[in-house]
Parts: structure tokens; C-alpha cells; sequence
């Protein structure tokens, strides 16, 4: 692992491949961490001939934490919202999205292949319309396009995802089954949950960084980010929108709207997947990224 300060932040990165070829920058989701982008699945697209750079997210993992901002109070976000007020947070998509950009001009690199899952997808997203010369393709992943009209969140789902949850360094045994009982919630059917996989993962991000705040400020910025559509059809570069069918935290619907609203776009549904990237599917996914990528 490295670390550059980069648009303001310190960030932390890997880098696997050659440095001589094209690059891919893996954007990981909402509060989790770049190794969520496993080694094997990094290692796949390294050797079909690509450098691939994963890195923490801005407030997640080993890169630089917000914790010095208050926690997020959801019912005055949601009110300040609707009211058409602009609430005052931390950072949105668009810096995260700077971030990534910044990455690239740290290690000099003057173009890349960007693919983000879930809140990744998105910042991937506004990359590929507002630094069109620095995003070769896009592949977004499990995301959604902000159109306010798409079904929401299952409710569930939201309600697992923002509860407070017992403090890990006081009650590992109960972090672990809170964080398994929504890992288990939002994964597909298709594909047999790993539980003994998911707890090690889930460990070792506690072990890189712990920082209950950070998910809220995370969402807030997803919730300012508006309706992207109007972006997304700036969109030039070849794009790929994989979407999972039983997903549960961006219903089918988001990954069709996303595609739709992106001139050009290819559209994978895959069958048994839901908000997660079982190993299962890691060529699958490896070949969609390297076939939008080679449209190029």
C-alpha cells in the first residue's frame, strides 16, 4: 500500500500490473474500502494486460478521514432536501470524483479506464462527463443514475445500512454479526454466501480503519449529487452498466436507467447477482471490463 496527497487528501493506493499498460482505477462503494476489489479479481485484469490501481475512497480505510465533522443527522438532510436548501457537508461526488482524477496526475497518468461499483459507479460516472480527455471507458457497476422516479431502497435495507452499530473495538462479536446480517441481506441468490470470507474481509477493513461517521457523510454526499442524467448523456467514451437482478439496493431499474440515459451504452443484468461481486463472477465482470475497455 501507498499514500499520496492528492486534491487536498491524503490517499491510499495499490497498483498492480505493468506500468506500462493502460490503466484501469477501481472506485470502490459506500463505506467500504479498495479491498473490496479483491487481489485475485486485481490480478484477472493485470493479466489480460492492464495496470490496475484500486485506492481508498476519501473518509474510508487507510486514506484521510472527515471524523472532525459532526454526525450526520439524516431527518435534517432529508428536510433540507426537499425544501431545495443545499445542506452543508463535508465533500460530495464531484470532489470524490477530483480525487480519482488526482490520483492519475500523482502517478502520471494521463488516461485511464475508470469502473466503480455502487457509490464507485457514480463517481465513475462524473468522471467520464466532466474529464472527458482523461476517461478512456466507463464500467459502472451495482450503481444508479439519481433519477429521483426510480423505486427507492427496500426500506430494510436502508434501515441495516444506517443504524448505529456496535462499536467493534467493544464488541467484535456483535460488529461481525450485524455486519454479516446485512452483507447476507444485499447479496444475491445465485451464488452461495461466504460467510467465513465476508467475516475475514469485514475484519480486516475494522483493522485498517474504524470510523462510524464516515458512511453518513458518504451518503450525503451521494444525496446532493442530484440527478446525473443530464451528465451521463455527455458521455462519449465506450460504457459498460452492470447490474445484478437481485439487487436489492439499486433494483434492476437503476442499472436500465443508467444505461439508457449514456449514448452507446452496453447493458449486462446478471442473473443470481445482487449488491455484491461474488468470485463466482469475477470473469464475467473481468470480461465485460476488458471488452468496453478494447472498444476504445
Amino acid at each position: 500500500m501507498n499514500i499520496l496527497k492528492v486534491n487536498g487528501v491524503e490517499l491510499a493506493y495499490d497498483s498492480f500490473g505493468n506500468e506500462n499498460d493502460e490503466a484501469i482505477i477501481l472506485i470502490a462503494g459506500l463505506g467500504t474500502q479498495m479491498i473490496r476489489w479483491t487481489v485475485p479479481f486485481c490480478r484477472i485484469l493485470a493479466d489480460r494486460g492492464f495496470r490496475v490501481i484500486r485506492f481508498d475512497n476519501r473518509d474510508a480505510g487507510c486514506s484521510a478521514h472527515f471524523s472532525q465533522y459532526q454526525a450526520l443527522d439524516f431527518d435534517a438532510l432529508a428536510t433540507a432536501l426537499m425544501s431545495g436548501q443545499r445542506p452543508d457537508i463535508p465533500y460530495t461526488l464531484d470532489d470524490m470524483s477530483k480525487d480519482a482524477i488526482g490520483l492519475l496526475d500523482a502517478l502520471s497518468i494521463d488516461q485511464a479506464h475508470f469502473v466503480g461499483r455502487s457509490m464507485g459507479g457514480m463517481i465513475a460516472q462524473i468522471a467520464a462527463s466532466d474529464y472527458p480527455e482523461r476517461v478512456l471507458s466507463l464500467t459502472s457497476i451495482m450503481s444508479s443514475s439519481g433519477n429521483p422516479a426510480l423505486p427507492q431502497t427496500s426500506p430494510d435495507v436502508m434501515a441495516m445500512m444506517t443504524k448505529p452499530a456496535p462499536n467493534p473495538l467493544e464488541d467484535e462479536a456483535g460488529f461481525l454479526a450485524d455486519s454479516l446480517s446485512f452483507a447476507k441481506r444485499i447479496a444475491g441468490i445465485g451464488y452461495p454466501f461466504e460467510e467465513d470470507a465476508y467475516r475475514a474481509l469485514i475484519l480486516e477493513e475494522v483493522q485498517r480503519a474504524y470510523d462510524p461517521g464516515s458512511v453518513g457523510r458518504q451518503i450525503a454526499a451521494i444525496a446532493v449529487s442530484g440527478d446525473r442524467r443530464p451528465r451521463l448523456a455527455t458521455i462519449k467514451v465506450p460504457a459498460l452498466v452492470i447490474h445484478g437482478v437481485d439487487d436489492p439496493m439499486f433494483v434492476p431499474a437503476c442499472g436500465e436507467d443508467t444505461a439508457s440515459a449514456i449514448p452507446g451504452a452496453e447493458l449486462m443484468l446478471v442473473d443470481g447477482m445482487g449488491h455484491d461481486l461474488p468470485h463466482q463472477l469475477y470473469k464475467v465482470t473481468a470480461d465485460g471490463i476488458e471488452r468496453t475497455a478494447r472498444r476504445n
